[in-house]
């Protein structure tokens, strides 16, 4: 095992090898896309990092976890600490623009930001469809394959297809 100085670069390279993590639920999508991934920080040969889960019961954050603890022990860094913050919660906000891109290319409807509009009746905005674009398109479930995504139907091309909720 390779023993690290506490620099720069080091910091650098322990928070790529930690963005390059793979979302096991959405794999086309890393920690850092899907804005879990909040913090590295490095001491020495230590490297400790902070996630957020998308949900504060996300079961995939178990397997996140681990998958960090073994990405960043493979580069090198002797003592890996992954720490679980529930504060500030996980917003669909922290998403990156090419998270949101790789979801649509992948079939998912991305967050848009904007939830029910309050007042004497609640209004729901159209989910557009990723696979034909259509705003033509319908809640079948509030939750979809994982509990932050909900199950759409398109009524232009008849798919289904998930839709990850803002929040």
């Amino acid at each position: 095992m390779v023993t690290l100085q506490p620099t720069r670069s080091s910091s650098d390279r322990a928070w790529a090898v930690a963005a390059s993590v793979l979302d096991p639920e959405v794999p086309v999508l890393t920690i850092e896309d899907l804005g879990v991934l909040r913090d590295v920080s490095v001491d020495g040969d230590a490297v400790t990092v902070t996630i957020t889960p998308t949900y504060s019961g996300c079961p995939a954050m178990d397997a996140i976890r681990d998958d960090v603890v073994l990405a960043l022990t493979e580069a090198g860094f002797a003592h890996v600490e992954v720490r679980l913050a529930l504060a500030p919660a996980w917003t669909t906000e922290w998403m990156t623009d090419a998270g949101k891109h790789k979801l649509r290319e992948y079939g998912i409807a991305p967050p848009t930001g904007r939830r029910a509009v309050a007042g004497p009746i609640p209004l729901r905005l159209s989910v557009r469809c990723p696979r034909c674009g259509s705003l033509d398109t319908r809640e079948l479930a509030r939750f979809g394959s994982t509990s932050c995504k909900a199950l759409y139907e398109c009524r232009a091309c008849l798919e289904p297809f998930d839709h990850f909720k803002a929040h």
